[in-house]
Formats: structure tokens, sequence, C-alpha cells
């Protein structure tokens, strides 16, 4: 990290320009579920194929090829207006940092390398189709549910089409420096037609929109060996145990993923291995990734996906498709499915998007829009 640091302070003949900018993202849709918690739902959602935000990005130029950077993004409920990530100005991204053509050194609220590698990288095709687009729970954060408080990134620029990156997140608890802490790496290599990334993220003593609510999440009443939720037998009605989250030691995030382009068409590949420690145990997710996208025309494009997953004694396969028109540079339209099959014993829940269903299937149905500016 001291040598990433360095890096950035040898001056170097690159010109930057200093500016502020301003940007956001708008999407909003109706979203037909089948089994919304045993009923029928049709609802207004917004944030689902991106997340609402707006946002502050600067760049000044210090001389010699070195810049000062930093991002001000909040997020925001577009239906409502209320902000999201518990009320927070700048919850999305918050950090400032140096730049030159070695790479960038940034301190703050950031994402980890699940979220810059892999679901910027293009390999979770289903964030292209409904836009509800978690793996099932979300326990991997490809929601961007783990971004890292209080943290210190470094990340490379492009060395022939390589790039690679670590992070640390401080607890800041005094006294026990690992209590609240976690950590980032990561590595990208494209070249040509071909792209492929491999992160990992550890998060000790996860919590909020990095802990775990198993009910809401999985659809499962024991998790860890623990009970954490109870169904009426005679109405069918659960009781989440835990609805404020259940503490658990750690979780690590490992995943992988490749694409391939052959003309028009994409091939795409992901695996995701999460492993979850606490109460003397641990548990692991796993989750098979597959899919194709199919350009039919610079401004339209459809996806189809798989994915299978496994948690201890619950195993899910998702099916989803959907497809996107431009109408601009800055406006689309999209429409897409899903279509969740849970074993016997497991309620389904979509990604980790709505209500658990009262049985072992969940479809959701869903069109809508999204603006850039």
């Amino acid at each position: 990290m001291l040598g990433a640091i360095a890096a950035l302070l040898i001056p170097l003949p690159v010109q930057a320009q200093s500016s502020v900018t301003l940007y956001g993202r708008l999407d909003a849709g109706i979203t037909y579920v089948s089994n919304y918690a045993g009923s029928n739902a049709y609802r207004f959602e917004d944030g689902i194929w991106y997340g609402n935000r707006w946002g502050f990005k600067g760049v000044e130029d210090l001389g010699g090829g070195l810049s000062a950077i930093f991002t001000l993004e909040n997020g925001f409920a577009l239906g409502t207006g209320k902000a999201y990530q518990n009320g927070a100005l700048f919850g999305r991204q918050s950090f400032v940092g140096l730049k030159n053509q070695w790479g960038s050194f940034t301190f703050g609220n950031q994402y980890d390398f699940v979220w810059d590698y892999l679901n910027l990288g293009g390999f979770n095709l289903a964030s292209e189709g409904t836009g509800y687009s978690s793996h099932q729970g979300d326990f991997d954060g490809y929601s961007g549910a783990d971004r890292l408080n209080n943290a210190v990134k470094f990340s490379s620029t492009d060395f022939g089409g390589a790039r690679f990156g670590g992070m640390y997140e401080f607890g800041n608890v005094a006294g026990n420096f690992h209590q609240g802490s976690a950590w980032s790496v990561g590595g990208a290599f494209k070249r040509s037609a071909f792209s492929t990334a491999i992160v990992y993220t550890k998060i000790n003593n996860p919590t909020g929109r990095q802990g775990f609510d198993p009910y809401a999440q999985l659809g499962v009443t024991t998790f860890l060996g623990q009970k954490v939720a109870t169904i009426n037998p005679a109405t069918g009605v659960a009781t989440d145990l835990f609805p404020g989250g259940i503490q658990v030691d750690s979780k690590g995030v490992f995943g992988a993923g490749a694409l391939y382009t052959i003309g028009k068409l994409q091939l795409n590949i992901l695996y995701n291995n999460i492993n979850v420690k606490g109460f003397g145990t641990s548990s692991t997710m796993q989750v098979y990734q597959g899919g194709t996208q199919y350009y039919f025309a610079p401004d339209l494009f459809a996806i189809f996906d798989y994915q299978r997953t496994r948690f201890e004694e619950s195993r899910w396969s998702r099916f989803s498709t959907g497809i996107d028109y431009l109408l601009s540079k800055r406006t689309s339209v999209y429409a897409g499915a899903d279509y969740l099959h849970a074993n016997a014993g497991t309620r389904a829940a979509i990604g980790y998007a709505f209500s658990p269903s009262t049985t072992n299937k969940q479809v959701d149905v869903r069109i809508g829009m999204t603006q850039s500016f």
C-alpha cells in the first residue's frame, strides 16, 4: 500500500484537466410479483435496473501528471424522494484521493472489487434483465451493498488490458483493530473479445447492509444451526425471528467470471463462493451462473441468464430474461422476467427484492425506463 502511495507521488508528464461534473441516473417502472408473501402484487418500484443517484465528480490538475479527485454520490427513491443508505447525504459513494497514470489512491466510502470488477465488468447478465440482479439473498453484495466505509483503496490503471487493486476498511473500534474491519482485492483482464476477473472480499462482523436477515433473504427457517423463522402450520404465515439481522462473525466472498464476444453474441460464465462463519460453525453458498447477450442492433439487445445456487440444505434455480431498447444515448426502455424455483421446504425469494413466497416458486415481470444526465 505504501508503494502505491509512493508511485502516485512520482511526477509524470501527463496533462489533467480541472473540472467538477454533476451527473445522475434515474430508473422507474412497474413490477408484477406472482406470490409476494402469499398474494399477487403490482408494484411501482424504482432504482431497480440502476440505483437512482445524483452526484459530483471532481478533478484538479496538480501538475506533473498528478491529480486530486473526489466523488460524492447520493442514492434516493424516485417514487418518494427519500434518501437511501439510511438517509446518508452521500451514502452511495464519498471519497477523495490522488490519481496519476499508475492508478488512484482514495479515502472514504467506496465500492469493493466485487462491484468494480465483476458487476461493472458485465459478468452478471441478470442485471440486464429485470434488474433484480442480486444472487440469492445478495450475500455477495452484487447489488452494491458491500460498500466499505472508512476505507483506503488503490485501483491501478489499465496495463496492457490488466487491472488490479486492493482496499482496507477500518473498523474504528478502540482496542480491537479486527472488529468491524474488511478488505477486498481483485484483478481483471481484457484482451480483444475476451474478459475475465477474479476477486475476494472479507468482512468481519457484518451488520446493516452487509449483514444477514436469513428468512427475508433466502426464505429459510434455519441458518448456521439457528432457528431464524417460524411457520404457522394452520395459516402458513411466517414470523421472521431476526428482522433486524442476525450477528455473525464474518463473511468471505470469492468470485470469478469470464465472457467472450462472438460478433453480436456475448457468452458469460460466473462463479461465486460465499463463506459465512458464526455460532461456532460455518456454511458456504455456491452460485453457478451462465448466460448470453445478443445485439439485434446497436440500440437493441436481449439477455438470457441461468443461476444455480446451493446453501446448506437449500437449492435454487433461477431463469432470467430481458430486452432493452435505447431511445437515445441517455434514455432506454426495458422489459424482463425472472422465475425462481427452490427445493421443497424453502420459500422462494427472488434475489433480496421481495417478501418470500408462501411456496417454493416465485415469478416477477417488470417494465421500466432509465434516464441518465
